[in-house]
Protein backbone atom coordinates (compact mmCIF):
# COMPACT_ATOMS: atom_id res chain seq x y z
CA UNK A 1 0.00 0.00 0.00
CA UNK A 2 1.42 3.44 -1.05
CA UNK A 3 1.61 6.42 1.57
CA UNK A 4 -0.08 6.44 4.23
CA UNK A 5 -3.51 5.93 2.81
CA UNK A 6 -5.16 3.32 5.13
CA UNK A 7 -7.34 2.21 2.10
CA UNK A 8 -11.06 2.13 2.00
CA UNK A 9 -13.11 0.87 4.79
CA UNK A 10 -15.93 -1.81 4.15
CA UNK A 11 -17.76 -4.38 6.31
CA UNK A 12 -15.98 -7.41 5.75
CA UNK A 13 -19.12 -9.35 4.69
CA UNK A 14 -22.07 -7.44 2.59
CA UNK A 15 -25.45 -8.99 1.51
CA UNK A 16 -25.25 -9.22 -2.40
CA UNK A 17 -28.77 -8.58 -3.41
CA UNK A 18 -28.19 -9.51 -6.93
CA UNK A 19 -31.67 -12.25 -6.48
CA UNK A 20 -33.83 -9.38 -5.87
CA UNK A 21 -36.54 -8.81 -8.57
CA UNK A 22 -34.29 -11.28 -10.88
CA UNK A 23 -30.80 -12.94 -11.57
CA UNK A 24 -28.67 -10.07 -12.03
CA UNK A 25 -28.42 -8.18 -14.71
CA UNK A 26 -29.89 -10.52 -17.02
CA UNK A 27 -33.05 -8.95 -18.51
CA UNK A 28 -34.39 -12.38 -19.32
CA UNK A 29 -34.79 -13.20 -16.16
CA UNK A 30 -36.23 -9.52 -14.88
CA UNK A 31 -39.18 -10.46 -12.42
CA UNK A 32 -37.71 -13.66 -11.39
CA UNK A 33 -35.49 -13.93 -9.02
CA UNK A 34 -36.68 -13.48 -5.07
CA UNK A 35 -40.24 -11.76 -4.24
CA UNK A 36 -40.09 -8.62 -2.73
CA UNK A 37 -41.87 -10.20 0.47
CA UNK A 38 -38.91 -12.81 0.17
CA UNK A 39 -36.04 -10.18 -0.42
CA UNK A 40 -37.45 -8.36 2.88
CA UNK A 41 -37.18 -11.70 4.89
CA UNK A 42 -33.92 -11.80 3.96
CA UNK A 43 -32.53 -8.23 4.38
CA UNK A 44 -34.00 -8.56 7.59
CA UNK A 45 -32.58 -11.69 8.91
CA UNK A 46 -28.88 -10.06 7.46
CA UNK A 47 -29.38 -6.97 9.40
CA UNK A 48 -30.42 -8.55 12.20
CA UNK A 49 -27.37 -10.87 12.25
CA UNK A 50 -25.07 -7.74 12.04
CA UNK A 51 -24.41 -7.18 8.28
CA UNK A 52 -24.92 -3.50 7.30
CA UNK A 53 -23.88 -3.46 4.60
CA UNK A 54 -25.40 -4.24 1.30
CA UNK A 55 -24.46 -4.39 -2.81
CA UNK A 56 -26.80 -4.39 -5.62
CA UNK A 57 -26.43 -3.01 -8.80
CA UNK A 58 -28.96 -0.11 -11.19
CA UNK A 59 -29.58 -3.52 -13.50
CA UNK A 60 -30.12 -6.19 -10.75
CA UNK A 61 -33.45 -7.01 -11.56
CA UNK A 62 -34.17 -4.28 -14.06
CA UNK A 63 -33.98 -1.72 -11.11
CA UNK A 64 -36.09 -4.58 -8.50
CA UNK A 65 -33.42 -4.57 -6.23
CA UNK A 66 -32.92 -1.13 -5.18
CA UNK A 67 -35.86 -0.20 -4.85
CA UNK A 68 -37.10 -3.34 -2.64
CA UNK A 69 -33.82 -2.23 -0.67
CA UNK A 70 -35.17 1.32 -0.75
CA UNK A 71 -38.84 0.14 0.45
CA UNK A 72 -36.95 -1.93 2.85
CA UNK A 73 -34.92 0.84 4.53
CA UNK A 74 -38.10 3.03 4.81
CA UNK A 75 -40.19 0.18 5.93
CA UNK A 76 -37.80 -0.22 8.97
CA UNK A 77 -35.99 2.61 9.53
CA UNK A 78 -32.10 1.84 9.29
CA UNK A 79 -29.82 2.31 6.53
CA UNK A 80 -27.20 -0.23 5.80
CA UNK A 81 -24.20 0.64 3.87
CA UNK A 82 -24.54 0.57 0.13
CA UNK A 83 -22.85 -0.43 -2.71
CA UNK A 84 -24.18 -0.03 -6.36
CA UNK A 85 -23.03 0.50 -9.98
CA UNK A 86 -23.80 0.68 -13.28
CA UNK A 87 -22.77 -0.25 -17.22
CA UNK A 88 -25.72 -3.05 -17.99
CA UNK A 89 -28.90 -2.16 -19.83
CA UNK A 90 -31.64 -1.69 -17.44
CA UNK A 91 -34.01 -3.49 -19.95
CA UNK A 92 -33.75 -5.60 -23.38
CA UNK A 93 -32.27 -3.56 -26.18
CA UNK A 94 -31.35 -0.72 -23.82
CA UNK A 95 -28.08 1.65 -23.07
CA UNK A 96 -25.40 0.36 -21.57
CA UNK A 97 -21.99 1.62 -20.83
CA UNK A 98 -20.01 4.25 -18.81
CA UNK A 99 -20.45 7.55 -20.69
CA UNK A 100 -20.66 10.73 -18.42
CA UNK A 101 -23.91 11.57 -19.45
CA UNK A 102 -25.43 8.11 -18.59
CA UNK A 103 -23.47 7.34 -15.85
CA UNK A 104 -24.90 10.82 -14.36
CA UNK A 105 -28.17 9.85 -14.80
CA UNK A 106 -27.96 6.20 -13.85
CA UNK A 107 -26.93 7.10 -10.49
CA UNK A 108 -29.79 9.34 -10.23
CA UNK A 109 -31.98 7.18 -10.81
CA UNK A 110 -30.26 4.69 -8.46
CA UNK A 111 -30.14 6.82 -5.88
CA UNK A 112 -33.79 7.63 -6.54
CA UNK A 113 -35.06 3.98 -5.92
CA UNK A 114 -33.00 3.75 -2.99
CA UNK A 115 -34.35 6.19 -1.26
CA UNK A 116 -31.25 7.69 -0.20
CA UNK A 117 -29.23 11.05 -0.72
CA UNK A 118 -25.41 9.41 -1.25
CA UNK A 119 -24.47 5.48 -1.65
CA UNK A 120 -20.89 4.82 -0.22
CA UNK A 121 -19.41 3.08 -3.12
CA UNK A 122 -20.34 3.51 -6.49
CA UNK A 123 -18.76 1.05 -9.18
CA UNK A 124 -18.68 0.53 -12.82
CA UNK A 125 -20.31 -2.47 -13.36
CA UNK A 126 -17.57 -2.92 -16.14
CA UNK A 127 -14.75 -2.03 -18.22
CA UNK A 128 -16.18 0.12 -21.13
CA UNK A 129 -13.66 -0.12 -24.02
CA UNK A 130 -15.54 2.75 -26.16
CA UNK A 131 -15.29 4.89 -23.26
CA UNK A 132 -12.04 6.41 -22.01
CA UNK A 133 -11.36 5.52 -18.08
CA UNK A 134 -10.65 9.48 -18.03
CA UNK A 135 -14.16 10.34 -18.80
CA UNK A 136 -16.13 8.30 -16.49
CA UNK A 137 -14.05 8.95 -13.63
CA UNK A 138 -14.90 12.54 -14.44
CA UNK A 139 -18.24 11.42 -14.14
CA UNK A 140 -17.51 10.02 -10.74
CA UNK A 141 -15.63 12.66 -9.23
CA UNK A 142 -18.39 15.23 -9.88
CA UNK A 143 -20.53 12.42 -8.10
CA UNK A 144 -18.46 12.67 -5.32
CA UNK A 145 -17.66 16.43 -4.96
CA UNK A 146 -21.43 16.65 -5.17
CA UNK A 147 -21.63 14.55 -2.20
CA UNK A 148 -23.76 11.43 -4.24
CA UNK A 149 -20.91 8.69 -3.43
CA UNK A 150 -18.48 8.11 -0.82
CA UNK A 151 -15.81 6.40 -3.07
CA UNK A 152 -15.95 4.81 -6.32
CA UNK A 153 -14.42 1.89 -7.93
CA UNK A 154 -14.54 -0.92 -10.36
CA UNK A 155 -15.88 -4.27 -10.93
CA UNK A 156 -15.32 -7.14 -13.17
CA UNK A 157 -11.64 -5.37 -14.39
CA UNK A 158 -8.45 -7.81 -15.16
CA UNK A 159 -5.54 -6.45 -13.93
CA UNK A 160 -4.23 -4.49 -16.86
CA UNK A 161 -7.30 -2.69 -16.77
CA UNK A 162 -6.98 -1.76 -13.28
CA UNK A 163 -3.45 -0.73 -13.49
CA UNK A 164 -5.61 1.40 -16.72
CA UNK A 165 -7.65 2.79 -13.92
CA UNK A 166 -5.37 3.81 -11.56
CA UNK A 167 -3.72 5.84 -14.10
CA UNK A 168 -6.80 7.59 -15.34
CA UNK A 169 -8.80 8.25 -11.87
CA UNK A 170 -8.56 6.88 -8.13
CA UNK A 171 -10.62 3.64 -7.95
CA UNK A 172 -10.68 2.51 -4.33
CA UNK A 173 -11.73 -0.77 -5.00
CA UNK A 174 -12.27 -3.55 -7.28
CA UNK A 175 -15.35 -6.38 -7.29
CA UNK A 176 -14.37 -9.37 -8.89
CA UNK A 177 -15.12 -13.48 -8.58
CA UNK A 178 -13.08 -14.99 -6.39
CA UNK A 179 -13.53 -18.06 -4.71
CA UNK A 180 -11.77 -21.37 -4.34
CA UNK A 181 -12.63 -22.08 -7.70
CA UNK A 182 -12.02 -19.09 -9.39
CA UNK A 183 -8.52 -17.81 -8.59
CA UNK A 184 -7.80 -16.31 -11.26
CA UNK A 185 -7.18 -12.71 -9.99
CA UNK A 186 -4.15 -14.36 -7.58
CA UNK A 187 -1.09 -13.92 -10.02
CA UNK A 188 -1.53 -10.14 -10.71
CA UNK A 189 -4.56 -8.17 -9.59
CA UNK A 190 -4.15 -9.15 -5.84
CA UNK A 191 -0.46 -8.10 -5.64
CA UNK A 192 -1.57 -4.63 -7.72
CA UNK A 193 -4.43 -3.69 -5.20
CA UNK A 194 -2.04 -4.82 -2.11
CA UNK A 195 0.91 -2.62 -3.61
CA UNK A 196 -1.45 0.53 -4.56
CA UNK A 197 -3.87 0.14 -1.59
CA UNK A 198 -7.16 -1.12 -4.02
CA UNK A 199 -9.60 -2.66 -1.65
CA UNK A 200 -10.37 -5.62 -3.26
CA UNK A 201 -13.95 -7.62 -2.86
CA UNK A 202 -14.96 -11.07 -3.71
CA UNK A 203 -18.21 -11.76 -5.18
CA UNK A 204 -19.37 -15.44 -6.19
CA UNK A 205 -17.47 -16.80 -2.89
CA UNK A 206 -19.68 -20.15 -3.62
CA UNK A 207 -18.91 -20.30 -7.38
CA UNK A 208 -22.45 -20.04 -7.90
CA UNK A 209 -23.56 -23.22 -5.18
CA UNK A 210 -20.44 -25.47 -6.34
CA UNK A 211 -19.12 -25.00 -2.75
CA UNK A 212 -22.21 -25.82 -1.00
CA UNK A 213 -21.88 -29.01 -2.00
CA UNK A 214 -25.64 -28.86 -3.41
CA UNK A 215 -24.10 -30.31 -7.35
CA UNK A 216 -23.14 -34.27 -6.84
CA UNK A 217 -21.62 -36.20 -9.28
CA UNK A 218 -23.67 -37.81 -11.38
CA UNK A 219 -27.29 -36.24 -9.96
CA UNK A 220 -29.38 -33.70 -11.64
CA UNK A 221 -29.27 -30.30 -10.92
CA UNK A 222 -31.28 -29.15 -8.19
CA UNK A 223 -34.86 -27.15 -9.40
CA UNK A 224 -34.08 -23.36 -9.14
CA UNK A 225 -30.03 -23.67 -8.86
CA UNK A 226 -27.66 -21.45 -10.57
CA UNK A 227 -26.89 -24.49 -12.62
CA UNK A 228 -30.26 -24.74 -13.99
CA UNK A 229 -30.88 -20.81 -14.64
CA UNK A 230 -27.42 -19.62 -15.64
CA UNK A 231 -24.79 -22.20 -15.65
CA UNK A 232 -22.45 -20.72 -18.46
CA UNK A 233 -20.25 -19.25 -16.51
CA UNK A 234 -19.36 -22.34 -14.50
CA UNK A 235 -19.90 -24.63 -17.09
CA UNK A 236 -16.08 -25.25 -16.60
CA UNK A 237 -16.24 -27.09 -13.68
CA UNK A 238 -18.22 -29.83 -14.53
CA UNK A 239 -15.46 -32.26 -14.59
CA UNK A 240 -14.15 -34.93 -12.58
CA UNK A 241 -11.66 -33.24 -10.75
CA UNK A 242 -13.98 -30.84 -9.60
CA UNK A 243 -15.76 -33.11 -7.78
CA UNK A 244 -12.76 -34.80 -6.30
CA UNK A 245 -11.45 -31.78 -4.81
CA UNK A 246 -14.84 -31.00 -3.41
CA UNK A 247 -14.89 -34.50 -1.68
CA UNK A 248 -11.38 -33.37 -0.15
CA UNK A 249 -12.68 -30.18 0.70
CA UNK A 250 -15.80 -31.55 2.26
CA UNK A 251 -13.00 -33.79 4.34
CA UNK A 252 -11.41 -30.80 5.24
CA UNK A 253 -14.83 -29.11 6.75
CA UNK A 254 -15.70 -32.70 8.28
CA UNK A 255 -12.65 -32.64 10.51
CA UNK A 256 -13.18 -28.99 11.57
CA UNK A 257 -16.99 -29.94 12.19
CA UNK A 258 -18.16 -27.04 10.02
CA UNK A 259 -19.82 -27.44 6.34
CA UNK A 260 -18.49 -26.85 2.80
CA UNK A 261 -19.53 -23.66 2.66
CA UNK A 262 -18.72 -22.06 5.92
CA UNK A 263 -15.24 -23.49 4.92
CA UNK A 264 -15.18 -22.12 1.60
CA UNK A 265 -16.41 -18.77 3.32
CA UNK A 266 -13.79 -19.21 6.36
CA UNK A 267 -10.95 -19.15 3.06
CA UNK A 268 -11.59 -15.96 1.69
CA UNK A 269 -12.38 -14.46 5.05
CA UNK A 270 -8.51 -15.72 6.11
CA UNK A 271 -6.96 -13.62 3.31
CA UNK A 272 -5.97 -10.13 4.60
CA UNK A 273 -5.23 -9.52 0.66
CA UNK A 274 -9.68 -9.88 0.60
CA UNK A 275 -11.61 -6.30 2.28
CA UNK A 276 -14.68 -8.15 1.62
CA UNK A 277 -16.96 -10.86 0.97
CA UNK A 278 -20.15 -10.21 -0.92
CA UNK A 279 -22.94 -13.36 -0.19
CA UNK A 280 -25.69 -13.95 -2.70
CA UNK A 281 -28.43 -16.14 -0.12
CA UNK A 282 -31.39 -16.91 -1.42
CA UNK A 283 -33.03 -17.47 1.68
CA UNK A 284 -32.10 -15.96 5.65
CA UNK A 285 -31.21 -19.90 6.57
CA UNK A 286 -28.28 -19.51 3.72
CA UNK A 287 -27.38 -16.71 6.03
CA UNK A 288 -25.43 -19.57 8.36
CA UNK A 289 -22.58 -20.23 6.54
CA UNK A 290 -21.32 -16.46 7.11
CA UNK A 291 -21.86 -16.91 10.68
CA UNK A 292 -20.13 -20.26 10.65
CA UNK A 293 -17.17 -18.74 9.02
CA UNK A 294 -16.97 -15.99 11.05
CA UNK A 295 -17.30 -18.35 14.48
CA UNK A 296 -14.91 -21.15 13.17
CA UNK A 297 -12.05 -18.94 11.81
CA UNK A 298 -9.57 -20.77 9.09
CA UNK A 299 -6.18 -21.20 10.48
CA UNK A 300 -2.81 -21.06 8.76
CA UNK A 301 -2.54 -24.76 8.73
CA UNK A 302 -6.20 -25.41 7.36
CA UNK A 303 -5.51 -23.04 4.72
CA UNK A 304 -2.94 -25.30 3.39
CA UNK A 305 -5.58 -28.11 3.80
CA UNK A 306 -7.83 -26.36 1.87
CA UNK A 307 -5.44 -25.30 -1.11
CA UNK A 308 -4.17 -28.43 -0.99
CA UNK A 309 -7.53 -30.19 -1.54
CA UNK A 310 -8.22 -27.87 -4.53
CA UNK A 311 -4.30 -27.93 -6.22
CA UNK A 312 -4.08 -29.00 -9.87
CA UNK A 313 -7.42 -27.32 -10.54
CA UNK A 314 -7.44 -24.87 -13.26
CA UNK A 315 -8.52 -22.09 -10.69
CA UNK A 316 -11.21 -20.57 -12.73
CA UNK A 317 -11.02 -18.15 -15.84
CA UNK A 318 -14.39 -16.74 -15.56
CA UNK A 319 -14.37 -12.58 -14.68
CA UNK A 320 -18.02 -12.15 -14.75
CA UNK A 321 -20.41 -14.67 -12.93
CA UNK A 322 -24.60 -15.38 -12.45
CA UNK A 323 -25.88 -12.68 -9.71
CA UNK A 324 -23.34 -9.80 -11.58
Amino acid sequence: MQGDDPGLAVARIALGCGNFGGIGSAPDFFGQGLTEDEAFALMDAAFGAGIDWFDTADAYGGGRSERAIGRWMAARGVRPRLTTKTFNPMEAGGDHGLKPGRVARQLRSSLDRLGVDQVELYLAHEYDPDVPLAETFGAFGTAQADGLIGAYGVSNFDAPQLAAALAAGTPRAVQNSYSLLARQDEPDLLPLCAERGVAYLAFGPLAGGWLTGKYRRGAAYPAGSRMTQRPEPYQDLVAGATFDALDRLEAVAASRGTSLAGLALGWLLADERVSQVVIGPGRPEHLAPAAEALRHPVTEAERADIEAAVAGLPGGSRSQEAGQ
